[in-house]
């Protein structure tokens, strides 16, 4: 299962890495490097032509423009596709933007080089047109002889545009300008005009030229191929490293595919030895369903045989170390139990070193560091050991010997043991079940029995109230009638006690089978113990020393008050009696945050903060039968008692979902507990003070709850603590009734299944700038969500369903408020 568990998610991991590996391994990244290659070789090409082009333009060759347009163009394209399809490192990414620049700026100079360079053979063929026509028709020799050394000085201009070559066509200029005078010859003017321009044009065109041959291009472009070059020799060793290291993957996934077929063989050899002893373990627990209970140790020994010759064993043996402990062991022929054992193995199976675990599963020389665990181990000559053990509840042990070779069930699946010592266990409970199941129909018929007499003895005990109610009436007639000190008025005194203590037998006979449904209120513990320390010094002996110890500020309960003076009063009384009314009664109080209560309570109770009464005495203190028996009703063991006052002190803590504990020891005195829960909370300081609840003086209250039933019961218990309730079945009613009379209501009590979103329109309704007091009622704590609660604007949580005391407390809050 483990293994299937972490296979599961490890067969993509490993195809996607497999995937992964195959698409580096054949470097897929080597056609993108050869399109650059192939790029970068067709824009240098492109470029050596853009020179080319440039010098026959520059040259007069070559007259169309068109193929200077194209080459720029391409450049543009081919820089584009580079872009594309170079790395993206900033090395690369920085020498594609350099060459972006210096393309940028060379299309800008071609155009230049276009505009002017038209220009220039334009006046070229205009300046030589004008030359050879002042030259056919001859004339003045000067004006001749001007022509010829201007033509001459343009000639060595334009193969050479030094400044000399400048300053010689400037001064050839200058003379033909000065012999032709003042004469107004319009091809005179006309070879001046382009002569000059010409001399302007020639040395530019020559820069543009130089700036443009001078542009980083070239150097770009080879640095760039260098680039390009590194990163497919990087890309191939990359490829190259991640064949590699797949062929190396897939001879350990050759490795891992043969290792797994021998696991699986492997795995059906044990998968056949489990079925088989998972058999025999299923077919050991069929018979054991219809066992008679006197004959579960004998199949139980018969079972560990079976199990004993399955798994190879010599030994075999369960225990359960109860209150009913029970010990069935099989032997094989020529080996028997050591002494002391199988004790010792349930001692062992304890050791913290053995990880603590259920089952144990150890080679016995190995496994213990303790001497003389190891010794115990080899007294019982062990070779080996399994044993499955169960320390929660009712320990127990089944556990199968080694001696003469090792156990034929491998390690991994001694695990099934758990099986059978489930099986062993739940046959010996069934049995134990099934005797409990007699002894408690045996009780049952008792209960009924006591109760039938019960009810009797309640009748009887109301007619007998009667009988001595007569009793004592006669009595005090008879005492009015006889002169005092005599005996007549002793016997008739007399008369009288015997009939005032046997009503008070008959009192507490009805007041321990009475229901007490007396009305709770907040009590401080502080303050009851002072009531009862008043009434109890002046009840005890002067030889009773009643020790209170301080209170801790803000213990408070739930309950009525004379029934819990009545628990603390009997406590102290029976104290003061087991101590033959002389010594210390000593009476503490703590607060106590538990996960539960000790083992010596009566009852158990949920985890919380509890308040602890404690009285302790130095008296005689009790057996353990008589603390077993101490809370019966009608067990006593003193001759003036009637049993009954511990029984109505549980009661009345069992009626405040509280528990009692007792500790005790003969000769040593007794310590009586009263666990009763805590309140927590503003009521638990402010309605503990005052007895009376604040009433209210005719308010109007809105009551929301969807449940007729409820809305019914919340609106007769406010209107009980003096308020006028309106009830509501949803708060969209409400919100429209408090909307046509915003002044009605002072407050409103929502139930637990209202929604926050429509109780946040209710709290913020029209109300002439004062909101309106919201209190929610929640069953549960745990279900308040305090975010909802704010944003709803809650003012109040109340108990549901409502407590008097708890409302009256919170509404009288709310109103002061308001």
């Amino acid at each position: 299962m483990r293994t299937s568990a972490l296979a599961a998610p490890a067969v993509p991991l490993l195809l996607l890495m497999l995937t992964w590996l195959s698409f580096h391994a054949v470097n897929a990244d080597a056609e993108v490097y050869d399109r650059a290659l192939q790029t970068l070789d067709g824009v240098t090409v492109t470029e050596n032509a853009l020179q080319r082009d440039l010098l026959l333009a520059r040259s007069g060759v070559l007259r169309n423009y068109d193929p200077l347009v194209q080459a720029v163009a391409a450049l543009g394209d081919g820089h584009a596709r580079l872009r594309e399809i170079a790395s993206e490192g900033a090395r690369t990414a920085a020498t594609i933007d350099a060459l972006e620049d210096a393309l940028a700026r060379q299309e800008a100079l071609v155009e230049q080089f276009k505009s002017e360079n038209a220009l220039l053979q334009n006046s070229l063929a205009y300046f030589g047109l004008f030359s050879a026509r002042m030259t056919a028709h001859g004339g003045d020799g000067a004006i001749l002889a001007g022509v010829s050394d201007l033509a001459a000085a343009m000639l060595r201009l334009t193969l050479d545009t030094s400044a000399p070559a400048a300053r010689e066509v400037e001064e050839s200029l200058g003379q033909l300008a000065a012999a032709a005078g003042d004469r107004d010859h319009p091809d005179i003017r006309a070879l001046l005009a382009h002569g000059r321009m010409l001399h302007r044009l020639l040395p530019r065109l020559d820069g543009l030229l130089s700036a443009l041959f001078g542009l980083p291009v070239g150097e770009e472009l080879s640095s760039l191929r260098a680039m390009v070059l590194a990163h497919q020799g990087t890309s191939r060793e990359s490829a190259r490293r991640y064949r590699t290291l797949l062929y190396v993957i897939s001879l350990a996934l050759l490795a891992a595919l043969v290792h797994l077929g021998l696991q699986l063989r492997a795995r059906a050899r044990a998968l056949q030895r489990r079925a088989a002893l998972e058999h025999l373990i299923a077919s050991l627990s069929l018979g054991f369903i219809d066992a008679p209970p006197q004959e579960v140790s004998v199949r139980i020994e018969t079972a560990l045989g079976a199990l004993a010759d399955e798994i190879g064993a010599d030994r075999a043996y369960f225990l359960l170390a109860g209150r009913d402990p029970l010990q069935v062991s099989w032997c094989r022929a020529g080996t028997a139990l050591a002494a002391g054992w199988p004790e010792r193995a349930l001692a062992l199976a304890g050791n913290p070193v053995l990880g603590g675990g259920e089952l144990l599963d150890l080679v016995p020389e190995r496994s213990l560091p303790d001497a003389a665990d190891r010794a115990a181990l080899a007294a019982a000559g062990l070779r080996d050991w399994a044993c499955v053990v169960r320390r929660t509840g009712e320990a127990g042990l089944l556990g199968f010997d080694a001696v003469r070779a090792r156990l034929t069930l491998p390690h991994g699946e001694r695990s099934l043991l758990r099986m059978a010592f489930d099986v062993f266990a739940n046959a010996v409970g069934r049995e134990r079940l099934e005797r409990d199941r007699a002894e408690l129909a045996g009780r049952l018929q008792q209960a009924r029995r006591m109760e039938t007499v019960g009810a009797l003895t309640s009748g009887i005990a109301h007619n007998f109230n009667n009988i001595v109610g007569a009793i004592l009436g006669y009595a005090e007639m008879a005492e009015a009638q006889v002169a005092t000190g005599g005996r007549a008025a002793w016997a008739i005194g007399e008369i009288r006690r015997a009939g005032e203590r046997a009503r008070d037998l008959v009192d507490q006979i009805l007041t321990f089978g009475r229901r007490r449904d007396a009305r709770r209120r907040p009590v401080r513990v502080a303050v009851l113990l002072a009531e009862c320390a008043s009434l109890l010094r002046a009840s005890l002996t002067a030889d009773v020393d009643l020790i209170v110890q301080d209170v801790p500020p803000g213990a408070t309960v739930s309950g009525e008050v004379t029934q819990l003076q009545q628990v603390v009063l009997n406590l102290c009384n029976n104290a003061a009696q087991a101590m033959d009314n002389a010594g210390p009664i000593t009476v503490a109080v703590d607060l106590r945050e538990v996960g539960r209560l000790p083992p010596e309570t009566t009852d158990r109770l949920p985890p919380g903060r509890y308040i602890r009464i404690a009285v302790e005495d130095r008296g005689r203190g009790m057996d353990e039968a008589t603390r077993a028996r101490v809370f019966e009703p009608f067990f006593t063991t003193r001759p003036a008692g009637n049993g009954l006052g511990l029984a109505t002190v549980r009661e009345i803590v069992r009626e405040h979902a509280g528990a009692l504990a007792v500790s005790t020891e003969p000769g040593a005195g007794s310590r009586f507990e009263v666990w009763l829960p805590a309140m927590v909370g503003p009521d638990a300081d402010d309605g503990a003070a005052e007895p009376g609840l604040p009433l209210g003086q005719g308010e109007t209250l809105m009551v929301i709850n969807p449940d007729p039933v409820a809305l019914l019961r919340d609106e007769e218990v406010l209107a009980a603590l003096g308020y006028e309730p309106v009830g509501f079945s949803s708060v969209e009613r409400a919100i429209a009734a408090h909307a046509q009379a915003p002044e009605r209501f002072a407050a409103a009590l929502v139930g637990p299944s209202a929604r926050a979103e429509p109780v946040l329109r209710l709290r913020n309704g029209p109300g002439r700038g004062r909101a309106l007091p919201v209190v929610l009622a929640a069953g549960s704590a745990a279900s308040i969500d305090a975010t909802a609660l704010a944003r709803a604007g809650i003012a109040e949580i109340v108990q549901w369903p409502l407590v008097a005391t708890e409302v009256a407390a919170t509404l009288a809050r709310c109103l002061a408020r308001r």
